[in-house]
């Protein structure tokens, strides 16, 4: 429920009340700001309520970015200012302080909502402003200046500017250009008829499970119907946010579904090709595979320099200079969003191989297009971090820390060593340890106990390059070699195990283990901060699971290390998800929605 308190006289001809009733709030009208208190205090606590002055003019869509958005406490436009449940007790003083000050508090501001809003910015309040653009939201002085704000209403389409607004304002070429343009549409009509965007998420995710069914089926048929369902399944994809933006509807269970569901449903494609490649007599289980991991290895590598820098103290980079000189250039803006392979290009690429091709030349092709990226991004995030001059901040060094998922194994070590690594030393010797523990792996035959001792090393190293907050230049590397170190690992001896359901069995592992470090990356995002200690303890920490694995390789049969993995792939899968659905659900969960870099 929400209750709007209009305030002073009603305007002639206004149609400010029914814009009010059509975002849903009753409408209660204070004559000064003693009649507004009143009524204020009469709204019941768990009610959003605003307070809106009887002359605003303005398009109604101003008003809905103003007094609609779940995802901020205080908000406002001008003339009208809203506070859900949580920030009222800031709402109430400010407008008992306007009440006792008998409306004299700010002479030049003639408006009661702007006054309280002022009030609120002086207690520290953190006020939401939504960017209107070319919508207009305004408290004319005079019938003149109404007049002049009423033509200005009329000269702008309000639902044309509100269509526009529902599409990500930075996006891939495909998803611009050949997505956007009728999505927007559909999630319009969604919105008409009442669905949700969690409803068209959880459609987008069936359209690609069946998707990976068809093309699981291994017949040319059964591939061009999943290229047709893979590109379907991101139109809705694509609506999904954009009914969000549409009719600002944000929730804490579309955070975590929107924020788990893409990688959900693009892993469980590539296990749809490497099951229909099967039927064929194909085996690229271990493509499939070194798919994934390169994927997650990317995001991971997006997340940690996001992380580390979103709020560093400065930013003098010349790499980010000539980075920022090239978006200048139209034309090299779109190239350089291609070339990274984002959701829209990897899909369409995705989809339209499948269609044609075989899942082992799909796999190659993506494996290539997204070593590529995945070289030419971190290469470029590489030179701006040792170029650039920044002090990193104490909470980017706990990201960084959680990101890293470092278990009791390391901690034990870091008591026992209690020195860290200085400088650049730090993501070097991380990326020695992985190497040394992948090489072991992969270079050596399955029951060998070298992998042992690789991964011992490893737990050595990578305890060692966290024993110290990770504020250097590039500490943000550490995630993703972990995550290369442990994923690769599994991946080298499910290979080198040789029987059938080895890899498949590793598949379900990593997948399993990359839910878990997604989640952790959205709870951050959200400012919720990692995922509760006793959870990283109970699964291992990566280089805990590392170990692990490596000793069972060691000591168990081909046959019974592939029961092993798929033992160990559902005990983790259960309790990250257990703990990852608690989270989403709870009441203190963030009301995100991803608006940043196309995945």
């Amino acid at each position: 429920m929400s209750t709007a308190i209009v305030t002073g006289q009603p305007v002639p001809g206004s149609t400010l009340e029914n814009d009010l009733r059509s975002l849903g709030y009753d409408i209660q009208v204070a004559a000064d700001a003693s009649a507004a208190e009143t009524l204020l205090a009469a709204v019941p606590a768990g009610e959003r309520v605003a307070l809106v002055d009887a002359r605003f003019v303005g398009h109604p869509h101003a008003l809905r970015l103003g007094l609609t958005d779940p995802r901020f406490p205080v908000s406002a436009v001008p003339g009208a200012v809203t506070a859900q449940p949580a920030a009222r007790q800031a709402l109430t003083r400010a407008v008992a302080r306007e009440t006792s000050a008998g409306g004299g508090t700010a002479v030049a501001v003639d408006s009661l909502a702007d006054r309280i809003v002022a009030s609120l910015d002086a207690d520290g309040s953190a006020v939401h402003r939504p960017e209107l653009g070319s919508l207009v939201a305004a408290v004319p002085a005079d019938p003149q200046a109404r007049n002049e704000a009423r033509q200005a209403v009329a000269a702008v389409d309000d639902e044309a500017v509100r269509l526009k607004s529902a599409v990500k304002s930075r996006d891939g070429f495909f998803t611009t250009f050949f997505i956007s343009p009728y999505s927007r549409y559909l999630a319009r009509w969604c919105a008409r008829r009442g669905l949700t965007p969690n409803q068209v998420t959880t459609a987008s995710l069936l359209t690609a499970l069946i998707a990976a069914g068809c093309a699981a089926t291994g017949t040319r048929a059964g591939f061009v119907a999943a290229g047709v369902l893979l590109i379907a399944s991101f139109v809705l994809d694509c609506t999904d946010g954009q009914l969000a933006r549409y009719a600002l509807k944000y929730s804490t269970l579309g955070a975590w579904l929107d924020a788990t569901f893409d990688r959900a449903k693009e892993y469980a494609y590539y296990a749809g090709l490497a099951l229909g490649a099967a039927r064929g007599g194909d085996d690229v289980w271990a493509l499939a595979l070194g798919a994934m991991i390169l994927q997650t290895c990317r995001h991971v590598v997006d997340f940690s320099f996001n992380e580390a820098n979103h709020d560093a103290t400065a930013n003098t980079s010349p790499t980010a200079a000539l980075s920022d000189k090239l978006d200048s250039v139209g034309w090299t803006v779109w190239v350089r969003r291609m070339i990274v392979l984002p959701i829209g290009e990897r899909w369409a690429m995705i989809a339209v191989l499948t269609a044609v091709t075989t899942p082992r030349i799909t796999f190659y092709v993506l494996l290539i297009g997204c070593a590529f990226a995945a070289t030419y991004t971190t290469a470029g995030r590489v030179l701006r971090s040792l170029t650039r001059k920044a002090r990193r901040t104490d909470r980017a060094a706990r990201a960084l820390a959680d990101l890293a998922d470092s278990g009791p194994l390391s901690e034990a070590v870091r008591r026992v060593a209690k020195r860290g690594l200085p400088g650049l030393a730090v993501p070097a010797v991380a990326f020695l340890g992985g190497a040394a523990v992948v090489a072991c792996s992969a270079l050596t035959g399955f029951g060998s106990v070298l992998p042992v001792i690789g991964a011992l090393i490893y737990v050595l190293t990578s305890a060692l390059a966290v024993a110290r907050p990770l504020k250097g230049a590039l500490d943000w590397l550490l995630p993703p070699f972990f995550r290369a170190a442990e994923y690769g690992t599994v991946l080298a001896l499910a290979g080198k195990a040789g029987v059938n359901g080895a890899l498949p069995a590793a598949f379900g592992l990593v997948a399993a283990v990359a839910y878990h470090h997604y989640d952790t990356v959205y709870r951050i995002r959200g400012d919720a901060g990692a995922p509760p200690a006793w959870l990283v303890r109970v699964i291992g920490g990566h280089e805990g699971r590392t170990l692990l694995v490596a000793v069972l390789a060691a000591v168990l049969t081909a046959s019974q290390f592939t029961v092993a993995l798929t033992v160990l792939a559902v005990a983790v899968a259960l309790v990250v998800l257990a703990e990852s659905i608690r989270f989403w659900v709870s009441a203190g969960a963030p009301a995100v929605h991803d608006e940043g870099e196309p995945a």
